[in-house]
């Protein structure tokens, strides 16, 4: 097995002062690499790192230019170089479609995917600059891949986000720059107020025991430890000809997610009226949305 030391590695992670984001960056500094914390809030910036031995931190709002290139320079100027960037960073603003304001899908763009296109321009430039290649982890949701109920802004810039990768996949390749988004499932303070899930992650934790297999196996969610493995093998040597995927992890679930794809075809010669697609529509739909519990 390929050996996941990120000694001499440089990570920033965006969103790192809690949760998720504070998970990935724990794990990061755990294999070896020195990494800058990010968040908003300059208390919760000087928690994490007083939680990470060798961290710095930047307090920044994550969406325009400025903030990204603080955070590359913050990370050249306290270790020299750039390796790794995990965007994370991200809020919500969730409301159904005629309720959502113009401010409430502007403030989830800005900084989901607005702020994942800085960072990673800031980062691509720093890293072609170095000329040793580098990893850019992009952090995608299950609303970004198949919707989600009262989620229009979030779902949006998630799906970006997943075809971001891609095409970013595509143009770093040269510069051996390896891009892939995430797409994790964790017990989250949003997955607290699902019902199915909200009781169970409870009892778990007040009990001191593991999630129930229903929901680490069937549902794929478990811990924000759970997610770190992946985080970690992507920005290591091991994944280096892993590039353009979105892939899920969450409780005792790895997946591959599969790219938009036509899935059935038909020709008329001459083309279509609207009449004779109406005669020929036979499709078997897609599914939509992400599935209830199995519970």
């Amino acid at each position: 097995m390929m050996s996941m030391d990120l000694t001499g590695r440089v990570a920033i992670v965006t969103g790192s002062g809690r949760g998720l984001g504070l998970a990935y960056a724990k794990a990061l500094a755990a294999a070896g690499a020195s990494v800058v914390v990010n968040d908003v809030d300059q208390a919760v910036v000087d928690a994490a790192v007083a939680e990470i031995p060798g961290s710095v931190g930047v307090a920044a709002a994550v969406g325009d230019t400025e903030s990204a290139e603080r955070l590359v320079a913050a990370a050249v100027e306290a270790f020299g170089r750039l390796d790794v960037l995990i965007t994370n960073a991200g809020i919500l603003r969730d409301r159904v479609l005629w309720k959502m304001t113009d401010d409430d899908f502007d403030a989830v763009v800005t900084v989901h995917l607005r702020g994942t296109f800085t960072c990673a321009r800031a980062a691509a430039i720093r890293m072609r600059e170095q000329g040793t290649g580098g990893r850019i982890v992009l952090i995608g949701s299950p609303a970004g891949q198949r919707g989600n109920f009262g989620q229009t802004n979030y779902a949006a810039a998630k799906a970006g986000i997943a075809a971001m990768a891609r095409t970013w996949a595509l143009e770093l390749a040269r510069s051996e720059i390896t891009v892939n988004a995430v797409v994790p499932i964790a017990a989250t303070e949003m997955t607290r107020t699902i019902p199915a899930f909200g009781p169970a992650i409870e009892e778990a934790e007040r009990a001191g025991t593991p999630f129930p297999a229903w929901m680490r196996h069937d549902e794929g969610l478990g811990t924000v430890e759970d997610v770190t493995g992946l985080i970690t093998f992507l920005a290591s040597d091991a994944s280096k000809g892993v590039t353009g995927q979105a892939i899920g992890i969450g409780g005792d679930k790895l997946a591959l997610w599969s790219h938009p794809a036509e899935k059935s075809v038909l020709f008329k010669e001459g083309g279509w009226s609207a009449e004779a697609i109406a005669a020929s529509w036979d499709f078997q739909p897609e599914t939509y949305g992400i599935p209830a519990p199995k519970r």
